[in-house]
């Protein structure tokens, strides 16, 4: 029998305090759920105050200063006190600057607003009405019975965004009991009224539907409008495979006819409901800024992005003095954790940007073709961080930069063994391949096995499957059919 007894352990367990959690959570949070939840913690929080326009406002130093050049030699680069190995290859000098973000507070820009500015313009229409409040706004003047109403409202909320039904008309009926006990042929009769309502094509339960339904609200005496009706309700597949050939027999109709139908078949909206439910656009704030000055490349916070927030210390002060507000001691020493959890996020930030920028100078100076071969270990290792840390950095983080604004993540790219030993990106792969395309001969396009050729004598040894994944990742159609698409151009 097992008698109970005492026994002594020794062993190591890794605990993250609340304090790391923060830190590691902030990390990873996008600019615009950063201030999301500064704005949800100043709520909750006494002890924190959002910092009023131009109080704080100061010139930025780090601009003023001389930058601090990156010192090279045959082993090491030294940038702000981390040694980081050298590129093996001959690559050009890069300076960048020191940027204290610390030293910089939130203030407004140097710029002030106007309500004339021409930048107001950029913001896209903002519809009013969805797709469903329009259709039961066109079904409440059709005079239609309560039942019909009833039954077109629900259809109505099952349409996708795009306009197409695709829940089965049973599933339809049988969602209306217990309440109403529709006959299927009362739910076929009520989606024809659906599908004569405006945007032309609504309702539709795949593409030829949707497409006929334009159609049919063309004039009858339209020229070869009923040859398309059969175009888009029974050979789509023909039309995508460009066999015209077939698709002239079958629908046994002139070649002028076909042209004809073929054009109003393309003149078709394939997607009715986007045009109720236009896509916002989704505009990209940059967390960083790269400039190129005399002395090099700057890398310097957007200032934007920080919130404007600091400690109450009036409500410290007097906290200090009184022996008791235990609650209100919480929420300072939290208010004191989030302030100090926000440094690390943006010296974490900068300092990975940096990193970033002084691997890939080569791009910024030349383009993709001169993109070097990064992935996150070689940052991790640069600046004395976990991968995992790195992972966080660069996920929904964006870099604004002479070339365009580029996600952390763009600059990451596999490693491609070259001819000669080095290596090469798997970006600069696809841009040569592009750029080869850009300036092939349309009547004569270069095939995958061609391109892959051509690489190859370069020194960049791609198979060519390897080659048709990059141009399909780029969504470059193949050489058959470029060839084909001159030909129907010229």
């Amino acid at each position: 029998m097992l008698k109970p007894s005492l026994q002594l352990r020794i062993g190591q367990q890794l605990t993250m305090t609340p304090q790391l959690q923060q830190a590691i959570r902030l990390l990873q949070l996008p600019s615009l759920d950063l201030q999301a939840h500064v704005r949800e913690t100043l709520e909750t929080n006494v002890m924190l105050e959002g910092e009023e326009e131009g109080l704080d406002a100061v010139p930025d130093p780090a601009r003023d200063r001389e930058e601090q050049p990156v010192r090279r030699d045959d082993k090491y680069t030294e940038l702000d006190g981390i040694s980081t190995p050298a590129d093996q290859h001959e690559t050009p000098e890069v300076e960048i600057a020191d940027e204290a973000w610390g030293e910089q507070t939130s203030g407004p820009s140097d710029r002030a607003w106007s309500g004339d500015d021409d930048r107001s313009s950029d913001f896209s229409d903002q519809h009013s009405q969805t797709l469903q409040e329009q259709l039961i706004e066109q079904l409440e003047l059709a005079k239609l019975s309560p039942v019909d109403i009833a039954i077109a409202r629900v259809i109505a909320d099952a349409l996708t965004d795009d306009g197409y039904l695709k829940e089965p008309l049973e599933e339809v009926r049988l969602s209306l009991l217990p309440d109403i006990a529709a006959a299927p042929a009362d739910v076929e009769r009520v989606l024809g009224i659906v599908q004569s309502l405006e945007p032309a094509g609504v309702g539709a339960r795949n593409l030829g539907e949707c497409i006929a339904l334009q159609l049919r609200q063309l004039a009858a005496d339209t020229p070869a409008r009923d040859v398309a009706i059969r175009v888009a309700l029974e050979h789509l597949d023909l039309v995508a495979g460009q066999h015209l050939v077939l698709l002239r027999r079958h629908l046994r109709c002139s070649e002028g006819d076909l042209e004809m139908a073929l054009a109003l078949v393309r003149s078709c909206h394939p997607r009715p409901g986007a045009a109720v439910n236009p896509t916002q656009a989704q505009y990209v704030i940059p967390d960083v800024f790269v400039r190129r000055t005399d002395h090099g490349w700057v890398v310097e916070i957007n200032q934007a992005t920080i919130p404007k927030v600091r400690v109450n210390q009036s409500y410290a002060n007097l906290i200090s003095r009184a022996p008791d507000h235990a609650m209100l001691r919480t929420q300072l020493q939290e208010a004191r954790w989030l302030m100090r959890s926000l440094e690390i996020r943006n010296e974490t930030l900068v300092k990975v940007a940096r990193c970033i920028v002084q691997r890939q100078s080569s791009f910024f100076e030349v383009g993709e073709e001169a993109m070097e071969p990064l992935i996150l270990k070689d940052v991790a290792e640069a600046v004395e961080m976990h991968e995992s840390t790195i992972s966080r950095v660069t996920t929904a983080k964006y870099m604004h930069t002479p070339r365009g604004v580029f996600e952390f993540r763009y600059f990451f790219s596999s490693h491609v063994a070259a001819a000669d030993g080095t290596e090469m990106s798997s970006t600069a792969i696809r841009a040569k391949i592009k750029k080869l395309i850009s300036q092939e001969n349309a009547d004569n396009p270069l095939s995958d096995a061609k391109l892959a050729e051509i690489l190859s004598q370069e020194g960049i040894p791609v198979a060519r499957r390897t080659v048709a994944k990059y141009r399909e990742g780029m969504q470059i159609a193949p050489s058959n059919e470029r060839k084909r698409a001159a030909a129907r151009a010229s």
